[in-house]
């Protein structure tokens, strides 16, 4: 009798389906309508994750856009079987995004999709191997959910605190805030990846921010800084001094600007992909780098993992 297959390790991540309408990306044209938020990071990840591994998206999506979702998770190849979007009786999350520069934007956030409880979330937990956080609205988790998760949840969790540093006015503008309970939500993560606007918002600089982080339980913090690369600070245990380096940003082969929308999500979500399918960080870093470069090269998130991967896709 032949053995039966080994199960496949099972990737969770934690984030928000995004309907995008995009301004200012190519002055040409007319606004831009697509798929945003935690698609980005799921495209990353089933282009960057082993064949031993699957993905299962913990993430909900309004009920207007709910069929468009699980079209859009069909194209993954990763896909666990048994994974679906949470479908909640609410008008889908919606980002207007106006470019100011490649690096500097405006989002209005519009929708309704409610974050997780621990109750909600502890169940869909059960399985999982390892546990990816994007905060793409800021919303998913509160605080006290955010430990009940590393309380329980043995297994490497990374988070990108992403719009957790964003407030939003009542006509839906995104605009920053500071966070009071920094060491609190760091002590949730083992990786914890932020860009230049956030660090702001969190400590003085990134090494005030690192000496916070890594002193409550982050093993390694990643600081993105655009086309400059990616600085990481890591604990490299007792007795022995911070690890930290600035990793050059991989360019990207395009002719004009390209297109910088989730970025950061695909760096993060393909560093995670394969330090837990056992790169080494540097080795993970520069696969991240070079994600971030392809997805300049791409319009959207969808057809994006193929592109990652190199394929042709057809739109």
């Amino acid at each position: 009798m032949s053995a039966a297959p080994a199960r496949k390790r099972r990737l969770g991540v934690i984030g928000s389906f995004v309907w995008d309408v995009i301004h200012g990306r190519d002055v040409r044209s007319a606004p831009v309508e697509e798929w945003g938020g935690i698609t980005y990071a799921l495209s990353a990840c089933d282009a960057a994750l082993p064949e031993d591994w699957e993905l299962v998206p913990i993430a909900k999506v309004g009920s207007d856009l709910a069929p468009q979702a699980r079209e859009f998770l069909r194209t993954l190849r990763r896909l666990a079987p048994d994974a679906q979007p949470v479908e909640v009786p609410y008008r889908n999350n919606r980002v207007e995004l106006r470019y100011h520069s490649d690096e500097r934007r405006s989002e209005v956030l519009s929708g309704g999709v409610p974050g997780w409880t621990w109750a909600g979330l502890q169940p869909l937990l059960r399985d999982i191997d390892a546990l990816y956080i994007n905060l793409i609205s800021g919303f998913e988790l509160d605080l006290e959910t955010a430990q009940l998760i590393r309380q329980h949840f043995k297994g490497p969790i990374y988070c990108d605190l992403h719009s957790l540093t964003m407030g939003i006015e009542p006509g839906g503008l995104r605009t920053w805030r500071h966070i009071p309970e920094v060491e609190a939500w760091c002590a949730c993560f083992d990786v914890l990846q932020v860009n230049e606007d956030e660090v702001a918002m969190l400590a003085p600089d990134p090494l005030a921010l690192a000496a916070k982080a890594l002193s409550h339980g982050v093993r390694t913090l990643f600081v993105t800084m655009g086309k400059r690369g990616v600085v990481y600070f890591e604990d490299a245990g007792a007795a022995r001094p911070l690890r930290t380096a600035l990793v050059p940003a991989t360019a990207a082969r395009v002719d004009g600007p390209g297109d910088p929308t989730g970025c950061g999500d695909v760096w993060g979500a393909t560093y995670f992909s394969r330090a837990v399918a056992g790169d080494t960080l540097e080795a993970a870093m520069r696969r991240a780098c070079d994600a971030a470069a392809r997805n300049v090269e791409h319009r959207g998130a969808s057809g994006l993992a193929h592109h990652l991967r190199g394929e042709l896709h057809a739109p």
